[in-house]
């Protein structure tokens, strides 16, 4: 598990298509220049190249990923983050990469068993699997992971803080008063099922299967139904919707006990992301 290298800054909106374009342009952010050439403080440097790596736009090399040429090159389907899909996309690379473990452990396997929790929860969390993580450090990591899916309106921030969060449009997070945060699955009408067929499609642990358990999809650690936050009856109207897009490639099975999503012709993720973004026009 990995925490921390974000420096304390979380992810701000504009930071991953700024990274992009400075990685585009031949540079690297171990040179000196790299400080001006971004128009930020060192520090924010290191927070920039640390988010395009989670969210999977930067590969081990520092090299840019298909998909972060996908979304933010010269004909990139949404440079400037102006579709809602566009987020639930990033939302679901930064879960299922686990390059930052907090959102994975969050989204897969906190919330599976405790919707509403606070940061003590988070810390047992982690001590189970052993390891010296310091709590300054997870601490950090918590705030960040609050500030990229929450807005702030306290009055002790500055203004581009308080609505900076790249994901606080998606609504996955809430917070109480006493600072418990709640994870709620829900049936989500604003996620787009091209959307959770990419994701479906992409995911790692399902992508080799012809047909796939509704179990598989609601609750497997790389499920569209615990990284969304989904509940039953959301995935079902996802998994409806999806067929009826293509009904000539997926059926979904829902009878006599039995539901389960198949394949006839598989799409491609990317092919299924161009179709979304080709509706948005």
């Amino acid at each position: 598990m990995t925490f921390s290298g974000h420096e304390s800054f979380h992810c701000r909106l504009f930071w991953l298509k700024k990274g992009y374009d400075f990685i585009k342009a031949g540079k690297k952010f171990t040179e000196e220049s790299a400080v001006v050439d971004l128009g930020v403080g060192k520090n924010m440097v290191s927070a920039i190249r640390h988010w395009l790596k989670a969210f999977g736009l930067l590969d081990d090399g520092d090299r840019l990923t298909t998909l972060a040429d996908k979304i933010f090159g010269a004909k990139g389907w949404d440079p400037y983050l102006e579709h809602e899909g566009t987020l639930w996309v990033l939302h679901y690379h930064l879960t299922k990469k686990g390059y930052a473990s907090i959102f994975r452990l969050i989204f897969t396997e906190l919330r599976r068993n405790r919707p509403e929790f606070k940061k003590e929860h988070f810390y047992s969390l982690v001590s189970n699997y052993g390891g010296s993580f310091s709590k300054a450090t997870l601490s950090k990591d918590f705030s960040a992971f609050q500030n990229m899916y929450i807005a702030s309106t306290s009055s002790k921030m500055e203004l581009e803080d308080m609505y900076s969060g790249i994901l606080t449009e998606l609504g996955l997070v809430q917070i109480r008063n006493d600072e418990t945060l709640l994870i709620e699955g829900r049936r989500r009408p604003e996620l787009p099922a091209l959307v959770v067929l990419y994701a479906i499609l992409e995911s790692t642990r399902l992508r080799g299967s012809l047909s796939l358990s509704f179990e598989q999809l609601y609750t497997d650690a790389e499920s569209v139904g615990s990284i969304f936050a989904l509940s039953k009856e959301g995935l079902v109207e996802k998994l409806q919707e999806i067929t009826q897009l293509y009904p000539n490639d997926i059926v979904f099975k829902n009878e006599a006990g039995i539901r389960e999503l198949q394949y006839k012709h598989k799409p491609e993720p990317f092919n299924v992301l161009k179709r979304y973004y080709g509706s948005q026009v």
